[in-house]
């Protein structure tokens, strides 16, 4: 569980998701830029995930609106992720690709979801090619800086870890040498 005050969380959180309104909301119509309106049955609109959820799971009895699953995982990406995922830049997709991913996850129902980003993560896939990246000494240099710019913040971090590691690493047996 994120903290209340994690930046990270509070920007996937804000992260819009397609929604279908199944009733017609009195006064609710200025989501939709509709001051002074109703929001329609059936009226289509992007929430930010936190409204989102709130707003599908606070009705009772009836459904007020319907969640589907944002673009940045869509069927059409995962199929792309499980073709080859170091082609995919998921931080365009989504800056914060895989706490989205997670935090979808806890609303639908998604195992075919579950398996392909696990499988990204794994080697030989976006996790080997971000420890080759950090383990080079030039880390963020030349090409490595067209690598960070598609990573989303989970993987940047990873990243910082490794190239820290390998540093440290590189450190320690210079000053083995000396010694």
């Amino acid at each position: 569980m994120a903290s209340y005050y994690d930046v990270d969380a509070i920007l996937t959180d804000s992260h819009k998701l397609p929604c279908k309104f199944m009733l017609t909301v009195p006064g609710l119509g200025y989501i939709d830029g509709n001051v002074g309106e109703d929001m329609k049955q059936g009226t289509q609109v992007e929430l930010p995930l936190w409204l989102g959820e709130v707003m599908a799971v606070s009705a009772v009895g009836t459904q007020l609106i319907e969640l589907d699953l944002p673009d940045a995982l869509s069927t059409r990406i995962m199929n792309a992720l499980q073709a080859d995922a170091k082609t995919v830049d998921i931080r365009a997709l989504a800056p914060h690709f895989y706490t989205l991913a997670a935090r979808i996850l806890e609303l639908f129902d998604e195992k075919g979801m579950v398996e392909i980003l696990d499988e990204v993560l794994k080697v030989p896939k976006r996790a080997a090619e971000i420890a080759d990246q950090a383990h080079n000494p030039r880390g963020a240099l030349g090409e490595g800086a067209e690598f960070l710019r598609g990573l989303d913040e989970t993987e940047r971090q990873l990243f910082r870890v490794a190239h820290d590691s390998a540093k440290a690493v590189r450190t320690w047996m210079t000053e083995l040498k000396k010694a």
